[in-house]
């Protein structure tokens, strides 16, 4: 019984690692929809969403009853607490890349975003992908050592938002206000994407350590 326990545990991690990687593609697909106008491409990551809350909603479900049914304690019952914090900020992550194909949406045909700031969007994507990237590989390797470096592309990220930002308020901006409050919006969403990738990271160190960085 127990090897089928601990057999239910791993196929929970692996599924979490699949969902990692179902994200990421969201997030990637709703990049390319922002800044090719691409309203197809847009409306399948909208669509989507109802697949990864599908997806998190069966992953939790069986973490709760291993919970009730095993009283799983140690290192054992962290992971499941672990999992069902990371489900959270995965869905979350979703979450911000529906955000981000309906700005592309909403500005359809056109492109939201300025060819001028198209490297700036670019590399807050690329930033954003490599994290979730790393987040996965993370919580499939248990790479404490690794957790920690996600620390440096989150602060990447911070610095080109900031570089976003300085670029709508400076004085040749002169796309109009609801084109820079979109893309200050933008700028957020890629933020808190890496953001959640970052919270995963912490939670592997929690599971492997015991404690809460």
């Amino acid at each position: 019984m127990r090897d089928q326990y601990y057999e239910q545990l791993d196929a929970i991690v692996d599924d979490l690692v699949n969902l990692t990687g179902t994200v990421r593609r969201a997030v990637a697909d709703a990049t390319k929809a922002l800044l090719e106008a691409d309203a197809q491409i847009a409306e399948s990551v909208i669509a989507g969403d109802k697949d990864i809350d599908e997806a998190t909603e069966i992953i939790e479900e069986r973490a709760l009853l291993l919970l009730a049914t095993q009283q799983p304690v140690a290192t054992d019952l962290r992971q499941l607490v672990a999992t069902l914090r990371m489900l959270t900020d995965l869905q979350r992550m979703g979450d911000l890349s529906v955000h981000v194909a309906k700005v592309a949406r909403r500005r359809m045909p056109d492109s939201a975003v300025p060819e001028h700031l198209h490297p700036t969007i670019t590399a807050m994507a690329a930033v954003a992908d490599s994290m979730i990237d790393s987040a996965s590989r993370i919580v499939a390797d248990r790479n404490v050592d690794a957790a920690g470096q996600l620390e440096n592309e989150d602060d990447e990220m911070d610095r080109l938002r900031k570089d976003l930002l300085r670029s709508l308020l400076g004085d040749s901006w002169t796309y109009g206000v609801e084109p820079a409050v979109d893309l200050a919006l933008l700028g957020r969403y890629y933020e808190r994407i890496g953001d959640h990738a970052v919270s995963m990271a912490r939670r592997v160190v929690y599971l492997v350590t015991g404690q809460l960085s």
